[in-house]
């Protein structure tokens, strides 16, 4: 009935029956509308995605309306770019002595505080001279004995000489007599080492620092019998000041630092803390190892820091630290930027909020000083603390610091 209603449609224009719906003509729009959307679609996208070129590229802020672009302009230098190497090190002094008696007696003074820093010849202790007094003094009077005999056998070779001369006695009396002289005065050798020996004795008595450096913790106390074959020995004397600091660079970067050694360039080198964040203090290179290791295929250098300046620290609460020695009120360290100072570096004062290192609220009277800072400014090295992992950079060609180093060349 519907193909007879359209057909009725179409053959009669015009007139068109109430309630007939022409629903192969709306389907047929309906598909047309949708292929012009797909079409228009897909020309949309290949618009989109297609990649056109730019007649300027894009910038930011005025630039990309056509206004000047910004730039930052760098001026060319010639100069000599520094190379570092990282090794890892340890803080070694270079001289630990073990002070020892070296005569038997008893302790009767112990003259030094554990801890303290003392100077080569310092006095240490005291054993007991009186028995060495004693010798000395029979060395001493064999001594004048048997010079007195040979003052005696020598008048006698003179009377002798004169008899022989006269042809009063044999010669072989007077023969006899210039032996017995040799005798003595080789007896009198003999007396003077004895006595010198004594002496010495004393001197061993008297026991001294052999170098300068910090004692540590005392092996024996006054009261006790000590023997040269003691094996602690008194105390033990560490060398601070100067001291080294021998670490390990690969074997592919020795002929780099021989070259440099070999021109006689003094390579700097900086010791780090452990963290390698803070400078510990700054060196020079000393010496290259003649052996490497083929275990590990690095190879050790020494370098030799001055480790002068003694700086003792106090408590802290983790922003501040007090001072108790080796800084003086008014003087100024560096707080921040120490781990970017090289020697003969120039250097910019920065604004700080707190610029003399004391504590907020602190009141500082006259005559006291205000013992707190951030940090000192070249601290000292430990000897008893290992450095950090790359501790120890040897630097080479730019003109150091237990434990990274820097070799520039």
């Amino acid at each position: 009935m519907d193909g007879d209603a359209a057909r009725f449609e179409f053959g009669r224009p015009g007139v068109r029956p109430s309630g007939v719906v022409s629903r192969p003509l709306r389907g047929s729009r309906l598909r047309w509308l949708f292929w012009v959307l797909l079409v228009l679609a897909i020309i949309g996208a290949a618009v989109w995605y297609y990649p056109r070129p730019e007649s300027q590229p894009k910038t930011g802020g005025r630039g990309q309306f056509g206004g000047p672009v910004p730039v930052a302009l760098a001026t060319v230098q010639k100069g000599d770019m520094p190379v570092t190497l990282t090794g890892l090190g340890t803080v070694t002094p270079l001289a630990t002595v073990t002070v020892k008696t070296q005569i038997n007696g008893y302790l009767t003074e112990v003259a030094f505080q554990e801890g303290q820093m003392v100077k080569k010849g310092d006095f240490l202790a005291q054993i007991d001279p009186r028995p060495y007094q004693v010798a000395l003094e029979q060395a001493e009077g064999q001594l004048a004995k048997d010079q007195a005999l040979l003052k005696n056998a020598q008048l006698d070779l003179q009377r002798y000489n004169t008899l022989v001369a006269q042809n009063s006695i044999a010669t072989q009396t007077r023969d006899t007599q210039v032996s017995l002289v040799a005798q003595d005065q080789a007896a009198i050798k003999t007396d003077q080492a004895q006595v010198d020996a004594q002496k010495l004795n004393l001197v061993y008595a008297h026991i001294v620092s052999p170098v300068t450096g910090r004692v540590g913790l005392r092996q024996v106390d006054a009261g006790n019998y000590v023997q040269t074959s003691d094996p602690n020995g008194i105390v033990v004397v560490t060398q601070l000041q100067p001291i080294s600091v021998i670490f390990t660079l690969p074997e592919d970067s020795l002929p780099a630092v021989m070259k440099q050694v070999h021109t006689g360039v003094s390579l700097p080198v900086t010791a780090y803390d452990r963290t390698g964040t803070t400078a510990l203090g700054t060196g020079r290179l000393e010496t290259v190892d003649n052996q490497i290791d083929t275990t590990t295929g690095t190879v050790k250098l020494r370098a030799i820091f001055d480790n002068e300046q003694e700086v003792k620290l106090g408590p802290g609460d983790g922003q501040r630290i007090a001072v108790l020695d080796g800084l003086q009120p008014g003087e100024k360290v560096v707080v921040d930027g120490s781990d970017r100072l090289r020697e003969g570096a120039k250097i910019t004062l920065a604004a700080t909020s707190n610029p003399t290192g004391t504590a907020p609220n602190a009141k500082q009277d006259k005559g006291q000083p205000q013992a707190a800072a951030g940090q000192e400014t070249s601290p000292s090295v430990d000897p008893q603390a290992p450095a950090a992992p790359g501790s120890a950079q040897p630097r080479q060609g730019e003109g150091q610091d237990r434990g990274r180093r820097r070799d520039t060349q």
